[in-house]
């Protein structure tokens, strides 16, 4: 009595085929990924220019300014501030009336952000921010699309 074995496991082209498979999945993945981290991240950035808008407030409430020297340092103006994650770098302009608040990223992966290079936030509450190529990308980027 002769019995047949039965063979197991993957051929060579089986397993390149698969090899194949999971580096089309990785290759469109992985950035796909990349983007999302970037775009969760934004929010370091926006969250601290509220909180930073927030300081403003209530400085202009107590002296009927925003530069009044009683107010917090981090929203003096031309005071350069990081955000809580180091992504990026928020900037105070600010005069007895008005005041810009402007984020830029500084870190990894925010710099590879091409669609929102620059976030601003105003005393009228405006949010802006454009892209590298300078258009508005408010939207996308302030996280209401």
């Amino acid at each position: 009595m002769h019995h047949s074995r039965s063979e197991s496991g993957m051929t060579l082209i089986e397993l390149m085929v698969t090899v194949g498979i999971v580096a089309i999945l990785g290759a469109i993945a992985y950035p796909s990924y990349q983007a999302f981290v970037r775009q969760t991240d934004r929010t370091d950035a926006t969250r601290t220019m509220a909180q930073m808008a927030q300081m403003l407030q209530r400085c202009y409430s107590q002296y009927f300014d925003y530069t009044n020297a009683n107010c917090p340092a981090q929203i003096a103006n031309a005071a350069v501030t990081n955000s809580p994650n180091g992504y990026y770098s928020i900037t105070v302009a600010s005069a007895k009336q008005t005041y810009t608040l402007t984020a830029v990223p500084i870190a990894p992966p925010q710099t590879a952000d091409n669609t929102c290079v620059k976030f601003t936030l105003d005393q009228t509450g405006l949010q802006l921010a454009k892209d590298s190529s300078s258009n508005n990308t408010t939207k996308v980027c302030w996280g209401s699309n």
